[in-house]
């Protein structure tokens, strides 16, 4: 049996190192991160920044930390520049001379939110070493229990196009699909109504 839990503070490094991994072949990674070697230095920090600009919402973990979910809450999927300023040490550190990619990139996903209140599953990765154990999609279904207790929908977006059937079998549905401008990756947008199988 899989356990979910809330991360702690201290889980923090875990979840970063875990969740580079992860992501270290994802498109939206690749294009923010051309260089291979710059985005592995730079994904434990970017993050581990994630780590704390998402602490409002849900941050889950397996037991060991190694897969999580980071979800966003109702009206906060929006993260406003000021709180990117109040930050710009860190930022400038894990982005370096990335940040206009990822402006860009960010913009193009925010562009794509719906209009509804929703609850945004931000993040969600699990350690390739670790893939196809049912910790991914545990670790989504411990968010989505929550979201159905909130009564409202759930939303996401991927790069990865083979998580799309990942996601509709945890009750997603594709609502679109889109590419940043400037030769950035192509996304699928999928909703899921509070309470669906």
């Amino acid at each position: 049996m899989v356990t979910i839990r809330d991360a702690r503070p201290g889980d923090r490094a875990a979840v970063a190192a875990m969740l580079a991994r992860a992501f270290v072949d994802d498109p939206a990674m690749s294009y923010i991160f051309p260089d291979a070697a710059d985005r592995a230095r730079r994904l434990p920090r970017l993050f581990g920044l994630l780590f704390d600009t998402d602490a409002a919402g849900m941050r889950l973990v397996s037991q060991a930390a190694d897969a999580g979910t980071f979800w966003r809450p109702p009206g906060q999927a929006h993260v406003p520049i000021m709180a990117y300023v109040r930050r710009l040490i860190p930022v400038l550190h894990a982005l370096g001379g990335a940040l206009p990619r990822a402006m860009r990139l960010g913009e193009a996903i925010e562009a794509h939110f719906p209009k509804e209140p929703f609850w945004y599953l931000h993040i969600a990765g699990v350690d390739p070493a670790r893939q196809w154990c049912g910790l991914g999609g545990a670790s989504i279904r411990a968010g989505l229990a929550r979201c159905d207790a909130s009564g409202l929908p759930a939303y996401l977006e991927t790069a990865t196009e083979s998580n799309v059937g990942l996601y509709a079998r945890l009750g997603f549905v594709p609502i679109g699909d889109w590419s940043v401008a400037g030769g950035g990756p192509r996304f699928w947008s999928m909703r899921r109504p509070a309470g669906a199988r």
